[in-house]
């Protein structure tokens, strides 16, 4: 299975990149390259601030300056991609290895799994935000995060939901699963793997209250990923996860609550989350069924260019 080196698309997010599999240091480099966009969607947004009034910078500038942020990793990783590609395997970015299950039952049981993981996750994300709320320099420093979130997703619900729940699962997952840990599974264990991926994808986020959600679920898409290869699965829950909060946050009567157990009360909070993680670990358990296949998951590996050529001109023997 995989993609031939003869099929290759360098603008493609899953073809064109497949023959690069960064390790830890390689993982650093892309830290480089996500500070160079997101100086160059700080440029782009000052560019923009000459031609646009400030609310509608406020408004649209996010869906230019957010791909812009991964725009020089991903050159980088097509461009290192095209050099690796002639003698050195890649690894295919999106595979779909579900046995014994369907694709569509699995992806009813991600679908299913991301819901329960927004309730189990919720509390430790309340505790976090407890403890930020005793000391007065965490607090003051989350007044200016928030008040720089909704800055950046101050715009009309279309635009929010666009940078949030499309343009965010897409990339990140390209960035976090597709290339960070994709590569680090072919180079150690799968759990310090799926470990020190979900770390990077908590610092990509830049701050406390957000990199702990994401450190949680990015353990799970982790899981998901090795298990199944499925970049597509991982940007399904990341969609989710995404799309729930962005809607939550449009609707009136819940703006001015930032969690579940807020919203639904201590006791009934408390019998969801147990039920969640009743539910997170049935799912789970669902995931541990599938077969690996390969010691660095179920991820297709493909051969290089000159191995293939060398397969296909040798000649062949009559019995």
């Amino acid at each position: 299975m995989g993609i031939s080196a003869r099929k290759v698309n360098n603008y493609d997010l899953f073809s064109g990149h497949a023959w690069y599999v960064p390790g830890i240091k390689g993982m650093f480099g892309f830290i480089g390259w996500y500070l160079l966009g997101a100086l160059l969607g700080g440029i782009a947004a000052l560019i923009l601030g000459l031609f646009m009034s400030p609310e509608a910078i406020q408004k649209y500038s996010m869906i230019v300056v957010y791909p812009l942020q991964f725009l020089p990793a991903m050159i980088y990783a097509a461009n290192q991609s095209r050099k690796n590609m002639i003698f050195d395997a890649g690894y295919v970015l999106d595979n779909k290895h579900t046995s014994p299950y369907s694709f569509a039952l699995i992806v009813l049981i991600t679908i299913v799994m991301t819901f329960a993981s927004m309730f189990a996750f919720d509390l430790p994300n309340y505790w976090n935000m407890q403890l930020t709320n005793k000391s007065s320099v965490l607090s003051e420093f989350y007044d200016m995060f928030t008040e720089v979130m909704k800055e950046m997703t101050g715009g009309p619900f279309w635009s929010s939901f666009l940078v949030v729940a499309i343009f965010a699962p897409i990339f990140e997952e390209w960035l976090c699963r597709g290339m960070v840990l994709r590569g680090l599974l072919t180079k150690m264990k799968p759990v310090w793997a799926i470990v020190i991926s979900a770390l990077f994808f908590a610092v990509i986020h830049a701050n406390p209250w957000q990199a702990l959600n994401a450190f949680l679920i990015g353990l799970l898409m982790g899981y998901v990923y090795y298990k199944t290869g499925s970049l597509l699965l991982t940007m399904l829950m990341h969609f989710i996860n995404n799309g729930t909060a962005v809607v939550l946050s449009n609707i009136e009567s819940l703006k001015d609550y930032d969690y579940w157990i807020d919203i639904m009360g201590k006791q009934n909070y408390t019998i969801t989350f147990l039920l969640s993680c009743c539910v997170l670990a049935a799912c789970l358990y669902a995931f541990s069924r599938i077969k690996v296949e390969n010691p660095w998951g179920n991820i297709d590996r493909i051969p290089p260019a000159d191995e293939v050529v060398a397969a296909e001109t040798q000649p062949t023997t009559e019995e």
